[in-house]
């Protein structure tokens, strides 16, 4: 454990509140308040998944639009014509980066802000002294529960970005939790939901839905990315912005880093995402067994998806892990489960065990295999490899034509944390490429 580890164990919870709530004072004093420029419209996104989609979905809508846009995400950072990646092992940057962020947006003249607003930067003051003109609600599952002491406390630090922003809410309907982020007063309040898509088909490449008469085509995989289509259009929609606008800046997409990202179509298709959590594990999961195929639109001057080949009838091999540092521990045994569920061949590995020993956390991942052996698929065969990338590596050799290898837990992240806060660089998208040429 480390000293600031340690040291938050000993330190009242009101000095550590007020600690935070100094440093971002002084980050907005030291730039200048740049979060309250009235030439700046700042979004801020939250949520348990699809935030970091959502974000890059709203900048490429309102750059199609003529806006300068500034954003930060756990993918990267963007001010105008700059990008850079988030190396820093954090969705949301510290207080002082924060601030600094915001006046390098202000000084570029940007004219849109977009945030992704995590749960522990509300908690540390990281969204204070900054006028969010809107808050975008994504969806919310369990996460965090430890670090948060429940649930409900989890959700009620989320809801703070809300109470927040007096302008503009936007929230995903679907999501069981929608009513308390519906019951924040706001000057205009936006619900999208699923049933707001029409003709919805998935093929192996990508995903096609019709929103009034307007027909969307996204090259990217999962039903989850139509809800994060329809909460940028609604950010879309607040600001006056049309659809057909909406439908030329989403069909540009190239695939987000480490989300869904197709890292091979041939002879194995391989895909890398961030999936951590049982329900995001289970949408891709659901995404990669159940593509339909050989769809061609109807609608004229569509644009057709292309598929390279059907992901059905294949076998569904995956690598997972799951975090360390007493990071959700429920979780480990159901995600486990969830692999037995879907997946034909499974491998066990390490991921960032911090302080954690890693053997014990495959060992959590493991307790999963002995619940709902009904649900489980018929002779699916797993094992425990502590080198993820050798498990990585495994993988793809226990891959035949047709297959699909799903590696999840760590998407684009630079870095592997492990004991006494120690950072290896680390990237699972370049080990499968790697392993991909060496067979």
């Amino acid at each position: 454990m480390t000293i600031k580890e340690t040291a938050k164990k000993f330190i009242p919870k009101f000095l550590l509140r007020a600690y935070h709530f100094c440093w971002t004072l002084a980050g907005a004093v030291v730039c200048g308040f740049p979060g309250k420029d009235k030439n700046l419209k700042i979004i801020g996104i939250t949520g348990t998944s699809g935030k970091s989609t959502t974000i890059d979905f709203v900048c490429r809508i309102l750059e199609e639009a003529g806006f300068k846009v500034a954003s930060f995400s756990s993918v990267r950072f963007k001010v105008g014509n700059k990008e850079w990646k988030n190396e820093l092992k954090m969705t949301m940057p510290g207080r002082m980066k924060v601030q600094k962020f915001l006046r390098q947006a202000v000084n570029e003249k940007c004219q849109f802000a977009i945030l992704e607003i995590t749960s522990e930067g509300i908690r540390q003051s990281r969204h204070r002294f900054i006028n969010f003109d809107t808050a975008v609600f994504t969806n919310l599952s369990k996460e965090h529960i430890e670090s948060h002491g429940g649930f409900e406390n989890y959700r009620n630090e989320k809801l703070k970005l809300f109470k927040t922003a007096k302008n503009i809410h936007i929230v995903n309907a679907d999501n069981e939790n929608a009513k308390y982020f519906l019951d924040i007063p706001a000057e205009n309040k936006i619900t999208f939901s699923i049933k707001d898509a029409k003709n919805i088909q998935t093929t192996d490449n990508g995903i096609l839905f019709q929103i009034q008469n307007t027909e969307f085509g996204i090259p990217l995989l999962g039903k989850f990315n139509i809800y994060n289509s329809l909460a940028a259009i609604c950010v879309a929609k607040a600001y006056d912005i049309d659809l057909e606008i909406c439908r030329k800046a989403l069909e540009k997409v190239k695939g987000i880093p480490g989300r869904m990202e197709i890292i091979s179509e041939s002879p194995v298709k391989i895909i890398v995402d961030y999936a951590h959590t049982p329900e995001q594990l289970e949408s891709v999961y659901k995404a990669l067994s159940n593509c339909s195929v050989n769809y061609k639109s109807q609608a004229p001057n569509s644009k057709q998806i292309p598929n390279k080949f059907q992901i059905q009838n294949s076998r569904l091999i995956c690598v997972l892990g799951s975090c360390g540092g007493g990071r959700d521990k429920w979780k480990r045994p159901v995600l486990g489960e969830l692999a037995k569920k879907y997946c034909k061949e499974i491998i066990i590995t390490n991921e960032d065990p911090y302080d954690e020993n890693p053997f014990l956390i495959m060992d959590e991942i493991e307790k999963g295999f002995s619940s709902n052996p009904k649900s489980q698929i018929p002779n699916s065969k797993y094992e425990k490899i502590l080198d993820r990338k050798e498990a990585i590596e495994k993988a793809i050799k226990l891959a035949k034509p047709r297959d699909v290898v799903i590696i999840t837990g760590k998407g684009s992240e630079p870095w592997m944390c492990i004991e006494n806060g120690k950072k290896i660089p680390w990237d699972d998208r370049q080990i499968a490429r790697d392993a991909l040429k060496s067979m």
